[in-house]
């Protein structure tokens, strides 16, 4: 029987700093964000990936308990696949207060990353 290791999930200070934010008005977004990086951690890719960028970057959406719009008017995670073992948890913002995230930004955030 093989291990699969779990994938190592890094954040950027952007992402840091936008969870911090949120949490301010959204108190679940931590229990809301758990189960997410639980599974993506395990390597399960839960999401879209996002046209137009070399690196492989996913947009996620994801169910705001705080608020009753489920995932339509929930958060959106910008993840990146760095390597195989490696995610880089980029960007997250809520859709009712920011539109989406452009590919020059999501760009900015990896430059800035590495």
């Amino acid at each position: 029987m093989t291990d699969i290791s779990p994938i190592e999930i890094k954040a950027t200070r952007e992402f840091q700093r936008k969870v911090r934010l949120l949490s301010q008005k959204y108190r679940n977004i931590q229990a809301d964000l758990h189960p997410i990086l639980e599974k993506i951690r395990l390597g399960e890719i839960l999401s879209d990936r996002v046209p137009g960028i070399q690196s492989i970057v996913y947009k996620l959406r994801i169910k705001n308990t705080d608020i009753q719009k489920g995932k339509s008017g929930g958060y959106r995670l910008i993840y990146w696949l760095q390597t195989i073992d490696n995610i880089v948890l980029l960007d997250i913002y809520t859709k009712s207060e920011q539109e989406n995230i452009t590919i020059t930004k999501i760009k900015q955030i990896i430059t800035n990353f590495e």
